[in-house]
């Protein structure tokens, strides 16, 4: 009971770090988006999520909230790649539903994605080639850790 205890606490912490990161994260998204389109204006948010709030305040509070609610699923899921009883196939298949099942609708109510089934297809496009991708990178990176491991250990 107390490992399962633990565990919680973890996923606890590590939401409450990823629901700071996750408003990060998204400020740094329009800061980019600003510099590549805004032509010299920045949008707080998607003028589509203004029309539908009213105001620019009440949509840039949504919008933080709900970048606060996806950091903190990216983080507390995070535990997963922990459970070394899991195969790396089963971890990946839960993250990714995890990430995917908080992402799509946060960005279909946030009005990240075109509301269209044309704007859910190349956004869920871009969410699985990004999610590929990062997924390929670490794994590489933690293949090149445990050669070292094993090259060191069979030295010594």
């Amino acid at each position: 009971m107390k490992k399962e205890y633990n565990i919680k606490k973890e996923i606890i912490l590590r939401g409450l770090i990823g629901s700071m990161g996750g408003i990060v994260f998204s400020q740094l998204i329009l800061i980019g988006i600003a510099l590549v389109i805004g032509n010299g204006t920045f949008y707080a948010c998607v003028p589509e999520l203004v029309k539908e709030i009213g105001t620019e305040t009440g949509a840039v509070i949504v919008q933080t909230v709900l970048s606060a609610l996806l950091g903190a699923v990216c983080g507390g899921a995070s535990i997963i790649w922990e459970l070394d009883h899991w195969s790396l196939a089963k971890q990946t298949f839960l993250y990714f539903l995890l990430l995917a099942g908080a992402m799509l609708p946060i960005a279909y109510l946030t009005h990240w994605m075109e509301h269209s089934m044309k704007g859910a297809c190349i956004f869920i496009g871009i969410f699985v080639g990004i999610f590929l991708t990062i997924w390929v990178i670490r794994y590489v990176i933690w293949k090149v850790k445990i050669e070292r491991l094993n090259k060191e250990l069979r030295q010594e």
